[in-house]
Formats: C-alpha cells, sequence, structure tokens
C-alpha cells in the first residue's frame, strides 16, 4: 500500500468514498459537512437532530475537494493498493486564529480494509506534513457520534477540547 499527493483526476473517486460513506454512516456528519452544504440537518420525530447527506451533497465536495487541491495550504492524500484507492486524508493550515494552526478534515478509508492501518497511516502523513509547514497546533472535528473514529483519533494523541451546539431547528 502506497500513500501519494492526490491528484483532480482523483476526485471522482475520492467523492464516492466520501458520499458512499457518510451515506451509510450519517454519525460521519459534523458541523464541517453541515456548513459546506455536504450534510444536512432536520429535526427528528423525537425532538432530535437527523442528519444525512444533502441532495446537493457530491457536487460540493467537489468544490470543497477541488479547492483543497488547488491550495498551496492544504494537501490531500490518498491511499493506494494495486490500481485502486482505497482511502485518503484531507489536511489544511487555517490562518484565523492567534498562529497558523492545522486541521485534519477527513480521514476515510473504504469499509473492507478498516483495521488494516491504512488510516493511521494516512493521518501520519498529513500530520507530517503539517509539521513540515512549521505547524504544531493540530486539530480534527469529528461527528457527535461517530465514537469508532473518536477512539482513533484518542489512541493517536488527539485529546477532545470542546463540543459544538448548533441552534435548534
Amino acid at each position: 500500500m502506497d500513500i501519494k499527493v492526490a491528484q483532480e483526476a482523483d476526485r471522482e473517486v475520492l467523492a464516492d468514498i466520501f458520499m458512499g460513506h457518510i451515506t451509510e454512516n450519517s454519525e460521519y456528519i459534523s458541523h464541517g459537512e453541515l456548513q459546506m452544504g455536504v450534510g444536512v440537518a432536520e429535526k427528528g420525530d423525537n425532538g432530535n437532530i437527523v442528519l444525512s447527506p444533502s441532495p446537493d451533497g457530491r457536487r460540493m465536495w467537489l468544490k470543497y475537494i477541488s479547492g483543497k487541491m488547488c491550495s498551496d495550504d492544504a494537501v490531500v492524500y490518498k491511499a493506494v493498493e494495486g490500481d485502486e484507492i482505497v482511502g485518503f486524508c484531507v489536511a489544511d493550515i487555517e490562518e484565523d486564529g492567534a498562529e497558523p494552526f492545522g486541521m485534519v478534515c477527513d480521514v476515510l478509508v473504504k469499509p473492507g480494509v478498516r483495521g488494516s492501518g491504512i488510516g493511521g497511516r494516512l493521518l501520519e502523513e498529513a500530520v507530517a506534513w503539517l509539521h513540515s509547514m512549521g505547524i504544531s497546533d493540530i486539530y480534527l472535528e469529528s461527528g457527535k457520534d461517530n465514537h469508532a473514529a473518536h477512539q482513533f483519533f484518542e489512541k493517536r494523541g488527539f485529546v477532545k477540547v470542546s463540543e459544538i451546539f448548533r441552534l435548534s431547528l
């Protein structure tokens, strides 16, 4: 398995992985997906928020990933086994803090190869890239019920520092 920088030609495959995942795993959807129009939140019958992919989610995500691929302050890595992309990770540098900081925006691995270390390798590459860019303060966000991902990140040294709230629908 190789980790490489994703190219514009990889966009559709990455979108397939992403949209397939959030369609099957709505717990992945966080405020980031809601803010960029990839996910939607509706009030459920019991009053809880129900998250789902946006009808226009694929187009919005392709716009997002193209922006990341064209930016000097972002990187998109892909994990490749043979000729198949089996996962990806997106990281960028944000400038709206006291000092620039890093964001790990997405880490996704196809279901059939999860647990084989691919996600960890993708995350390591993203963190190494951020460090190479002079960034030591690194954050990520995750859907509130994405407990498997929370454990994955905590195992790799990330700690919870806040929670995101949205005004009720």
